[in-house]
């Protein structure tokens, strides 16, 4: 699992954290603005497309070794019978967004799409293109609450110099 943190989760929220606006946006939160995996990929310049198959409780492939500065445009197809969601992220990141996917489905509000995730309803298929700046270790988990500590969880590895 990844282990990079660029910022410490000890007594902060992700109103606290550095790169966080949770400023409304959509009708939810809005998410980093400055991503510490890198940025939303151009679809004229993608390097390699990989195939993410999203299981009840799992990613297939769970884990992805990526070339720094490499674009990807992941093709994500959700073969379970529930609804799941594809984010990328640093540990601190995901935990922010686990907290707030919580607060959201205790309010009845349900997945959104974000610059560096999207929600794939049960049986459909979906695209997302990112292109990777900086090395180190990153995660990409479905959020939905119960649904990483199920096992939808997978890991990045940025290979190169920054």
């Amino acid at each position: 699992m990844a282990t990079a943190l660029l910022v410490s989760l000890a007594g902060a929220n992700a109103h606290d954290m550095p790169g966080m606006d949770m400023s409304p946006k959509h009708g939810h939160a809005a998410h980093i603005e400055t991503f510490t995996v890198g940025e939303p990929g151009k679809p004229g310049k993608v390097d390699r497309v990989v195939p993410i198959a999203m299981k009840d409780a799992s990613f297939e492939p769970n884990s992805l070794d990526v070339k720094l500065n490499e674009t990807i445009r992941f093709v994500i197809t959700n073969t379970s019978t529930v609804d799941h969601e594809f984010i990328l992220g640093d540990v601190a990141a995901e935990i922010a967004h686990r907290k707030e996917m919580t607060a959201m489905s205790d309010k009845g509000q349900e997945m959104h799409d974000d610059p560096n995730g999207i929600g794939v309803k049960a049986g459909k298929t979906r695209e997302l293109i990112w292109k990777f700046t900086r090395a180190g270790n990153f995660e990409f988990d479905c959020d939905i609450p119960g649904h990483f500590e199920s096992g939808m969880a997978g890991a990045i590895h940025v290979k190169g110099k920054s």
